[in-house]
């Protein structure tokens, strides 16, 4: 399993990487083993202000659905466009393509 040092971590299984003024959120690689193949998720839309561990969107895979939980509190500035037709970007690259 990969933890890049770089990053911070919920005990949620969310990881937050600082970019200047702006936080990239993801799940973390333990977390896309343990669901197994994402299939489906439910993104916030950019606007919506997430809350520290509030709910903000789910990940569909053939085990379970899993809420995702926001590490920290701000608006959504941007979501990864790519993931609603590519979920599986979170299983191959769950640090820089699946965030």
């Amino acid at each position: 399993m990969d933890f890049p040092e770089e990053l911070k971590y919920s005990k949620e299984h969310c990881w937050v990487r600082v970019e200047g003024h702006r936080a990239v959120i993801g799940i973390t690689d333990y977390a896309q083993q343990e669901l197994g193949i994402i299939s489906a998720l439910e993104l916030p839309e950019v606007g919506d202000d997430l809350e520290q561990d509030d709910s903000f969107g789910s990940v569909e895979a053939r085990k379970t659905v899993a809420e995702i939980y926001a590490p920290i509190s701000g608006p959504v500035l941007e979501v990864n466009k790519e993931l609603p037709d590519a979920p599986a970007l979170i299983n191959d690259d769950p640090y820089d393509d699946g965030w």
